[in-house]
């Protein structure tokens, strides 16, 4: 038994996440239109109508955009926190009952052969939660979208086999940017995003011997690069006495499906 994944897209223009075990099929937000969703599955051989549901961290138009046109294709269940289900109500159009269910945080959900677990970040949203997948004794964790990684968040996430960690915005590149001030402080404060010096301290604190991989996500296109957030990560783990090979996500592609073993 085994647990799969692909990181769909990842970015300020879109996030979808896709994981599997030997029973089920477990995709997590749906931030691009239903028409890329389907070309981003078929890349990874995926079929969607096998999906056993949709997960929902929060509202933003990055995480749901094509949600409901996804859902209604496929006829999918969605799961989402009361808050969040009240706040991307008006913006995923109309969903059958047997469509919706209740994802409260800080619970576990067992879907067949795999165990979920939600846990609350500081983001500008109404409730807005990620989650960490075990089956047996593997673990993935899925964090971004968050301004600043608590130490609750890290004795949740500690000790996994893969992560999907947040590594938004390089600061100096931020600082000296475009973005009026207003959104500047938004991004760097607590509600916001995590940087990639911030990123790479968290990861410190959190990976073991038994981390195989570790993925970059949620890439700002305007205020960091690939090689610029790898680079930053690599460094600050580099200086704690860390070294991982650290690999890129894209809002464009999707990464190879990665067996966690």
């Amino acid at each position: 038994m085994t647990l799969r994944f692909s990181v769909l897209a990842s970015g300020s223009t879109g996030n979808a996440f896709y994981i599997e075990s030997e029973q089920e099929k477990i995709m997590v937000d749906a931030g691009l239109s239903g028409k890329k969703l389907d070309t981003l599955f078929n890349k990874i051989n995926v079929d969607p109508s096998k999906l056993s549901g949709i997960l929902v961290t929060h509202e933003h138009s990055d995480h749901i955009k094509g949600l409901g046109i996804f859902a209604r294709k496929y006829n999918l269940p969605i799961y989402a926190n009361e808050k969040t289900w009240k706040a991307m109500n008006g913006n995923i159009g109309k969903l059958s009952i047997d469509q919706k269910f209740e994802f409260k945080m800080e619970e576990v959900k067992t879907f067949g052969d795999m165990d979920i677990e939600s846990f609350g970040v500081s983001h500008d949203a109404a409730e807005p939660m990620f989650y960490t997948f075990r089956q047996g004794e593997q673990k993935v964790a899925l964090v971004t979208d968050l301004g600043y990684v608590s130490e609750r968040i890290k004795k949740t996430v500690e000790d996994a086999d893969a992560y999907v960690f947040e590594a938004n915005h390089d600061v100096e590149m931020l600082r000296m940017g475009r973005y009026p001030w207003s959104v500047k402080r938004r991004i760097l404060g607590d509600s916001g995003h995590v940087s990639n010096e911030d990123c790479g301290l968290a990861l410190s604190d959190i990976i073991s011997n038994r981390t195989k991989r570790i993925y970059l996500a949620h890439l700002s296109l305007d205020n960091n690069m690939k090689d610029l957030a790898r680079m930053s990560v690599h460094n600050v783990l580099h200086e704690r006495g860390i070294d991982i090979d650290l690999y890129d996500t894209d809002p464009e592609e999707p990464t190879p499906l990665f067996e966690v073993s």
